[in-house]
């Protein structure tokens, strides 16, 4: 009998034979969880990073893209694009947002997306971009090719999400979204993030 191991999803996993055009997202938390899941670096297995703090739900599937790294490289592009000095990536790889009509009810899985866009997110001073992508053949959300054809509702609730789910009551909220991007800026984050991760994986 042969027992393989499994893949590292940040580091044996490819991002995709045709990124950044299309990318493999391993998805972490869906909008049904109560609590945040997140990579442990380490393992590669999901861990519990902390419960939800409020009600508000993410409306897409969340996690990130394999093989990328917020950096060096993600820092200096998100400091030049802001106009501000001393912005770091925040050593984690490269965050994505996915829209599906279907309902999937569990992460820890790999999913080809299309990204459209994107939020330029700074959190306490580090680059912390979120791509926004539809996944790949959905009957239903296909059909957008770039993030302004999303319906203003789903910008929004993205926007409560991303604000809100690490503040706490009577502490100052440090997270906030410089710019929202389309498809080509998208593009352009994805390579800088790929080459972060080169460079990170050469310093190992």
């Amino acid at each position: 009998m042969i027992f393989r191991h499994k893949s590292h999803p940040w580091h044996g996993i490819s991002p995709g034979a045709h990124a950044p055009e299309i990318v493999t997202a391993f998805i972490e938390i869906v909008p049904t969880d109560t609590v945040k899941y997140e990579v442990d670096k380490h393992s590669g297995y999901l861990k519990i990073d902390r419960p939800q703090k409020f009600s508000n739900v993410l409306p897409a599937l969340y996690g990130f893209i394999p093989q990328t790294y917020c950096g060096e490289l993600i820092g200096k592009y998100c400091a030049a694009k802001t106009n501000r000095a001393n912005i770091i990536g925040d050593g984690d790889p490269l965050d994505i947002c996915v829209f599906t009509e279907r309902n999937i009810f569990r992460g820890d899985i790999l999913i080809p997306a299309i990204p459209i866009g994107g939020f330029r997110l700074i959190d306490n001073g580090q680059a912390d971009d979120k791509i926004i992508a539809v996944m790949k053949h959905d009957e239903i959300y296909n059909q957008w090719k770039d993030i302004a054809h999303l319906p203003e509702t789903l910008i929004q609730r993205l926007k409560h999400y991303f604000l809100t789910y690490k503040a706490m009551p009577g502490t100052e909220n440090k997270c906030e979204i410089t710019h929202i991007y389309g498809k080509e800026e998208a593009h352009e984050v994805i390579r800088i993030s790929l080459q972060d991760y080169e460079l990170l994986e050469k310093q190992s």
